[in-house]
């Protein structure tokens, strides 16, 4: 079986990404691991190069942010056939040993499972849609019947991503379309494991940090964590862009196009599939203009 591939994309808070960092590779698992900088100012990409693993694949840094679903397709284009995809963001830090072998069992004992994610126990205690424990040969994971799975930390079933390709690069809603897609358009469940235990916390103080020798935003008397606030968009770009996202689910729902998504990394999906390049270039042009 081919290792599960690992995307981690970092953009600034070079503190959370060094703590998180260290206990995603705090495992025998093995994976291949693709670390993606998306245009950080905090000395992330540097601190990036420094990072010596056997399991690291591949080191990207872009020139531009493009906003997190262009970097997260960066990364699934490069998905071998049958390869788990797990995506993990930069907030996210794990605390189970073994986590993606976790994942894995999970997906070998209920082959229903398209898609499984790891949220934090305060996650758990503000989700209110109704959710079915499914449990068999000691395994279990949280079945969600309407709603959609927080997408800080998700492994896709290889099968899955055959159907339906991408994140959608049209609306960029990440987490609530994909899983929209995957509920409405295939046979496949979706849920949490809550075997894998994460956390998100937001802040590391400096003297806490384990990354200060890389950083270059300490000299101007300011942290890595201000820098990302003074540029963090998504809301807004949510407030702004969300029609998107409800055209797209009038065109599933009236059958006038698949649930499969294009990737601009992709030219095949593109050349095979629906891609509104227009709506996807504007997308990528407001993180352009407001996150760098």
């Amino acid at each position: 079986m081919i290792p599960p591939l690992v995307s981690f994309v970092a953009w600034n808070r070079l503190g959370l990404t060094a703590r998180n960092l260290k206990a995603l590779l705090d495992t025998t698992d093995d994976f291949e691991l693709h670390l993606v900088d998306n245009n950080s100012q905090d000395g992330t990409w540097e601190y990036l190069q420094d990072m010596k693993d056997s399991r690291i694949k591949s080191k990207t840094r872009f020139e531009v942010n493009r906003g997190p679903i262009y970097a997260a397709n960066y990364n699934l284009a490069k998905r071998k056939d049958s390869q788990y995809f797990i995506t993990v963001d930069s907030d996210v830090n794990i605390h189970t040993s073994g986590w993606a072998s976790r994942f894995l069992e999970a997906f070998n004992q209920f082959p229903e499972i398209g898609l499984l994610g790891a949220v934090s126990q305060e996650y758990y205690n503000r989700y209110r849609q109704p959710i079915i424990k499914k449990e068999k040969n000691n395994v279990c994971y949280l079945q969600v019947f309407r709603g959609f799975v927080e997408g800080c930390c998700q492994c896709l079933r290889p099968e899955l991503l055959e159907r339906i390709g991408y994140w959608n690069e049209e609306n960029c809603m990440g987490d609530v379309e994909i899983c929209f897609r995957i509920c409405s358009g295939t046979s496949y469940k979706i849920g949490f494991l809550p075997v894998v235990e994460i956390d998100q916390t937001q802040f590391v103080p400096c003297n806490k940090c384990d990354a200060t020798s890389f950083c270059n935003h300490i000299s101007k008397g300011k942290s890595c964590f201000s820098l990302r606030e003074e540029k963090y968009r998504n809301p807004q770009f949510r407030n702004k862009y969300g029609w998107k996202y409800q055209q797209y689910v009038k065109e599933i729902n009236e059958g006038g196009r698949t649930v499969y998504c294009a990737s601009v990394h992709d030219g095949k999906s593109m050349e095979k599939h629906c891609y509104n390049r227009h709506l996807s270039e504007e997308n990528f042009k407001y993180y352009i203009d407001n996150a760098n």
